[in-house]
């Protein structure tokens, strides 16, 4: 397991940018390539896993958004801990779960792994503060 907050942030960032390629992926197999490399004035829309994926990559983005600011200033105020470190195995845990849960359509756990995640990040907060 990393021990690190920082290289957890740095994990999930690699897992964020590898669920921009499965989503990615999922909308060019249905809507096809020259779709993609259109300038998509045309607006069509993803079904299925496809569309389970963007929204879940959204959501993704949205979590590292979060996340981010408390690991840096709890690294620029040099003030990791025990708890600070439980909170981010518990996020990146939690996301990496949350990922095929929603693309799947599992509702219970997904909302069960999101609300890991998100009350992961809060702490994070309040250990920042």
């Amino acid at each position: 397991m990393l021990t690190s907050e920082m290289s957890l942030l740095a994990l999930y960032g690699l897992f964020v940018a590898l669920t921009l390629v499965l989503q990615s992926s999922g909308v060019m197999a249905q809507l096809g390539m020259g779709y993609m490399l259109s300038s998509r004035d045309e607006h069509r829309t993803a079904e299925g896993i496809a569309a389970r994926l963007e929204r879940a990559e959204r959501n993704s983005v949205t979590a590292l958004a979060l996340i981010a600011p408390p690991v840096l200033i709890l690294a620029m105020r040099d003030n990791f801990s025990a708890q600070s470190l439980l909170c981010m195995q518990v996020f990146v845990a939690a996301r990496i779960v949350y990922l095929p849960t929603y693309a799947f359509g599992i509702t219970v756990v997904r909302t069960l792994a999101w609300l890991a995640g998100f009350a992961a990040t809060v702490l994070l907060y309040f250990l920042a503060l």
